[in-house]
């Protein structure tokens, strides 16, 4: 994959098909390919890295005849974005000798002072010594490290990075991990506000304040108005008092799966109330009014989710920075990256619900795709809302948004994105769940009618 001109690509995969190569190995080399190549470093590279997991998702959702195309996508903007950087030339990982840090101290802790020096070969040694011990602890102690900004791109490579070993395999853990501890060492060399400083001080103390530190999460199961009313209070609070608000939360007893519900939900409010990319932030294939890609929506839904899932795997400590750290985040995307998000409304509007008359669950697929195809993000939130409302199966109107999220490009976000969602829908109780599917609808028409690189030739191959 780092050696193969992309134009030579997709026929060498399909050769590996025919004969016995499965799609977990052939992401499994991709991923190591893009590790070696990019190290955490390049931003096209690491998102693709990151969009190799739900790629592989999405492709078990498929039927066999096109399971092969989500990974396909993929591993074509892989290869070519590693023959930019000039292919096994540009490497950037190389073989690294594992330090002996003070058996005294927390591992998560010696690694945080690393990255905070900038340095990264003493960051590198640090955690080659770290995960020497188990995928699990590495997982834990890199987290320290990730936890001192809550920039979108920091703590959504972690988490991918996780859920592409449990599809790969764990032996990986610490060539997919590194790229974390490498991504964190060079954002600390960028000029950072007194905002963008803040989770480190806020962190420790909401902890201590709380009375966290050495307690194990509780249980406590939330009604659905609980869970409502968390997500509005940290939607519309300060990220200071979001993280309190959570914090308190966690220190009453309150489950981790019900606070992350929250979080995720006041996150979606985002992608529904967004009113698109200005004048000022239209580029190449994001227009004006776009809500697909890079948006303010998709990074705070993403962020949260890597928040909300990273919370149930790792240890007590880091189950509650996360979830301190997520409502944080949620409350400065609102804040801090412009817009008037509580006085926007969010999508669907009454207008386009009143012209959705459809009630067969066929007839209202035909109109989503109609609004799909004209770009109609209100109308498609519209459609789903009714859909949902009436209690059809979800997974027609998913089986839909997932063949466009394969054929589209999506701006580097859609393999992401639909899993992100997908996700959150199964996770969400049902009172609220139809939310992340009308986000869903929203981007998935905001991105339509720009074609991914590679997929008509796939499908040639495929003869699909």
């Amino acid at each position: 994959m780092q050696e193969t001109p992309v134009n030579r690509l997709l026929p060498t995969l399909v050769r590996q098909l025919e004969s016995g190569t499965d799609l977990h190995q052939l992401t499994a080399a991709a991923a190591l390919a893009n590790a070696r190549t990019f190290g955490g470093e390049d931003y096209v590279g690491f998102h693709t890295m990151m969009a190799l997991a739900p790629a592989l998702h999405m492709a078990a959702e498929l039927p066999p005849e096109t399971r092969a195309l989500p990974v396909f996508k993929v591993l074509y903007r892989n290869t070519n974005r590693i023959q930019e950087h000039g292919g096994r030339t540009g490497e950037v990982l190389h073989v690294v000798k594992p330090g002996t840090p003070a058996r005294d101290r927390v591992g998560g802790e010696l690694l945080r002072e690393a990255v905070r020096r900038k340095d990264i070969d003493g960051a590198e040694a640090t955690f080659a010594a770290l995960s020497k011990s188990s995928p699990e602890d590495a997982f834990n102690d890199l987290l320290f490290a990730v936890q001192d900004h809550t920039e979108v791109h920091r703590v959504v490579l972690p988490y991918r990075a996780w859920d592409l070993l449990g599809l790969i395999g764990k032996e990986q853990a610490h060539t997919l991990l590194r790229q974390s501890v490498r991504y964190c060492v060079k954002a600390e060399s960028y000029s950072q506000s007194e905002t963008q400083e803040q989770p480190r001080l806020l962190l420790p103390r909401m902890l201590e304040e709380h009375k966290l530190l050495g307690r194990s999460p509780c249980q406590r199961l939330a009604e659905d108005v609980w869970v409502e009313e968390m997500s509005q209070t940290i939607f519309k609070s300060t990220p200071e008092q979001a993280a309190n608000a959570v914090a308190a939360a966690l220190a009453e007893g309150m489950a981790p799966a019900a606070i992350g519900e929250a979080i995720t939900l006041a996150a979606n409010q985002l992608i529904l109330r967004d009113m698109g990319r200005t004048p000022a932030g239209e580029v190449t294939g994001k227009p004006i009014g776009s809500v697909h890609g890079d948006s303010i929506g998709v990074h705070a839904l993403d962020s949260a989710n890597a928040w909300r899932n990273m919370a149930l795997v790792t240890s007590p400590r880091n189950c509650f920075a996360s979830l301190i750290l997520g409502a944080y985040q949620v409350a400065l995307d609102r804040t801090a990256r412009g817009g008037d998000f509580l006085n926007w409304q969010p999508l669907p509007l009454a207008r386009h619900l009143a012209e959705t008359k459809a009630t067969e669950p066929d007839a209202l697929l035909r109109e989503l795709e109609v609004a799909i195809g004209g770009n109609l993000q209100a109308k498609a939130s519209a459609v789903v809302q009714r859909y949902g409302e009436l209690g059809h199966s979800p997974r027609p109107v998913f089986d839909l948004m997932l063949r466009y999220a394969v054929s589209e490009d999506g701006a580097l976000h859609a393999e992401k994105f639909y899993r992100t969602t997908s996700e959150e829908f199964a996770s969400t109780r049902a009172a609220y769940r139809w939310r992340h599917a009308v986000a869903l609808a929203r981007v998935t028409a905001s991105e339509y009618g720009r074609p991914a690189p590679g997929m008509a030739e796939a499908r040639s191959l495929l003869k699909v």
